[in-house]
């Protein structure tokens, strides 16, 4: 019989040991919980993610995540720091950070112990993936077909190919292993049972950054430290997201939510998860050591740009500097401000898609919305706005989106970008809102006054 512990959380003040510090640095939802099926136990007993420390790193909150976890739905609805635990062999409790554990574990890998990355990357990725990778500046992009071609591996193989692309890895001298091995612990942090959440998004986000960054302006301005940390922003930005909201976390006093004091929980969550594999796996540990903690900073500072609570906070402050024509991107503030609205825009793009696209997007996000109001509903709890499935539609949802989230952003993006691309993001988002208009004629609409308040609630 599975017993329940009440594990302490330990005081702020306290020293984290080196050998923990060099460990990786968030709690993993992975680890502890799984909102969309039970993974197989075997798995969870080499997942990572036992460590989370505060923007010093002289001091940790962290929690030793014994045994075998339980994978159940109700494990997100007790009090912080409460989670199911079994006993589990000694065996299945070692941590195996070398790379061979990934030769050996990971599907992407199967079969090519001998090979380098880059080989790996000619031998297995040739034909159709090949073909559509000399496309991947193209916004018809297909990220559902090259995942399946690349057979789940999308991000790892996008971002590889991206990062190797403009020369990054010599130009950083990035040792190709440790960063094989990084993209593929970022791939597999991110929950394949989410509809939308997934490593399928982040490599799609990854995709519109990169179109955005080959946009004129940009292209012509950017280091490659920006280029840098801009692609792997995007392919972090929701790394480990448990595929629920953050109004969630907090009203069920997840300990993320109390960790982070309410405030960006899940935009927190995923830098420090990315931080921690960038340090798990010495991806910079060549860099001098005030150079890796500002590249750790930027990194998190373009995650948090993602936070859409913060929407009217990002728009203000950009339609402010259009007014005022003042943006210099030879300034290193303003170019990092224009990659975290580069990032904002990659990450609700798929409005602007094209409708094929688009269309299966929206249906994957309202599946994990009307998912999480199941959920509230077994608990008890109060349903979160857009996730009752018996009160909303996909169309009404899509529509709101679009008028109060995604138009004011791209109408802005388009003044400061005025190119070809812009024009065919805001002309996809007009058909596909008539798209959308058109379907739910025949349903009750919501009015604005309802869908308004409610949208900042969205992610």
């Amino acid at each position: 019989m599975e017993v329940c512990y009440q594990l302490p959380v330990l005081p702020l003040d306290r020293p984290v040991p080196k050998h923990v510090l060099s460990r990786r640095g968030a709690i993993s939802f992975s680890s502890s919980s799984s909102l969309f099926g039970a993974p197989d136990p075997r798995q969870l007993s080499q997942r990572r993610g036992a460590i989370s420390y505060d923007s010093s790193d002289q001091t940790a909150l962290y929690i030793r995540m014994l045994g075998k976890y339980s994978c159940s739905e109700s494990s997100l609805i007790p009090g912080p720091g409460f989670i199911s635990a079994g006993p589990v062999s000694g065996r299945r409790l070692r941590r195996l950070l070398s790379f061979q554990r990934y030769l050996h574990s990971s599907r992407l890998l199967w079969g090519t112990t001998h090979l380098n990355p880059l080989h790996i990357l000619d031998e297995d990725y040739i034909g159709q993936a090949k073909c559509m990778l000399e496309r991947v500046g193209s916004w018809n992009f297909d990220i559902f077909l090259f995942d399946r071609l690349t057979n789940g591996n999308s991000l790892v193989t996008m971002t590889f190919h991206l990062l190797n692309q403009y020369g990054l890895l010599e130009l950083f001298q990035l040792d190709m292993v440790k960063l094989w091995r990084f993209l593929v612990m970022v791939q597999e942090d991110y929950h394949s049972l989410n509809p939308y959440h997934n490593a399928v998004h982040a490599a799609d986000v990854t995709q519109a950054m990169y179109c955005y960054l080959r946009e004129p302006k940009l292209a012509k301005s950017l280091t490659s430290c920006d280029i840098l940390l801009g692609l792997l922003a995007a392919a972090t930005h929701d790394l480990d997201h448990p595929g629920v909201n953050q109004p969630f976390l907090i009203k069920t006093n997840h300990y993320l939510a109390k960790l982070y004091r309410n405030s960006s929980v899940l935009e927190n969550h995923h830098w420090r998860s990315a931080v921690g594999l960038l340090r798990e796996t010495g991806l910079f540990s060549h860099l001098p050591a005030e150079e890796g903690l500002k590249m750790e900073r930027q990194l998190g500072s373009l995650i948090l740009a993602t936070d859409i609570s913060r929407q009217n906070e990002y728009l203000g402050k950009f339609r402010t500097h259009l007014n005022q024509d003042d943006l210099c991107l030879s300034n290193a503030s303003h170019r990092h401000f224009i990659l975290q609205m580069a990032l904002k825009c990659a990450d609700i793009c798929n409005p602007c898609r094209p409708w094929e696209l688009s269309k299966q997007w929206s249906e994957k996000v309202t599946q994990e919305f009307f998912h999480q109001g199941d959920i509230e509903k077994k608990h008890k709890l109060e349903v979160s706005p857009l996730c009752d499935s018996q009160r909303n539609s996909m169309g009404n949802i899509q529509i709101g989106f679009m008028t109060y989230v995604v138009e004011p952003l791209f109408a802005e993006w388009g003044r400061f970008s005025d190119t070809r691309l812009s024009q065919t993001m805001l002309g996809h988002l007009g058909l596909n809102k008539a798209s959308w208009g058109g379907l739910v004629q025949q349903e009750r609409p919501s009015s604005p006054d309802e869908l308004e308040p409610i949208l900042a609630l969205l992610i």
